[in-house]
């Protein structure tokens, strides 16, 4: 856990996390114990490692507001929780204590075949901008280093590391590194792709303070 202004931040894995106020934020639930109950599940997409209809609903009650995009919504039915938000890219909102805003998340360098990027831009895939007591809270979602990215003011950037579907350590550090953030916290290792290795190497690279949290399960 990494504690900044009063906000607790829990790594639960992969690109998953708590955030922990006035709300408690989830963050892409996936392969996360039966944990503390959700008032806000962001998803950023909906491929199964960000899009776990098992996990969002060990943490939902029928009060818990659900935010995805329209390309993860089909897989959002029949839940606990009926508050399912659609947000688009650009777009931003309110909600309980906190605001709420859609960065776009797509390939520009990532490639599943020759002509085809693993998340292309026109299908709506996000990250997210949380502002929650005056604190800005930026997570990329699955994205290579977008020009979108360029001009965010935040002061905790979490951030993938690991290459292949995503940017590289050396890619996410040249995000810190433009961006500035107060605090940057890698992700996207030790699941699927990638590994510790990947975290201090950005760790290294950057020149923002870098918290390497350890994975939490609930």
């Amino acid at each position: 856990m990494f504690e900044y202004n009063g906000l607790k931040f829990h790594w639960l894995g992969h690109d998953s996390f708590r955030i922990k106020n006035s709300d408690t934020i989830y963050i892409d639930p996936f392969q996360i114990s039966t944990g503390i109950k959700a008032n806000i599940i962001l998803i950023t997409h909906e491929h199964f490692d960000h899009l776990s209809v098992e996990d969002i609903e060990k943490i939902s009650t029928q009060k818990t507001i659900i935010i995805a995009p329209n390309i993860a919504i089909k897989n959002l039915k029949g839940l606990t929780s009926d508050n399912i938000m659609v947000i688009k890219p650009g777009e931003k909102k309110k909600v309980l204590n906190s605001t709420i805003e859609a960065i776009p998340a797509y390939n520009i360098n990532k490639f599943r075949s020759r002509d085809a990027v693993f998340h292309p831009k026109d299908e709506g895939r996000l990250g997210y901008i949380i502002t929650l007591n005056k604190i800005r809270i930026y997570h990329a979602g699955d994205t290579d280093f977008i020009p979108e990215i360029n001009d965010l003011k935040v002061d905790v950037a979490i951030l993938p590391v690991s290459g292949t579907y995503v940017m590289t350590a050396e890619e996410a550090s040249q995000v810190t590194n433009k961006i500035k953030p107060k605090v940057a916290i890698p992700m996207h290792y030790g699941s699927i792709v990638g590994d510790i290795h990947d975290a201090l190497k950005f760790q290294k690279l950057s020149k923002s303070k870098v918290e390497i949290l350890k994975k939490e399960f609930n």
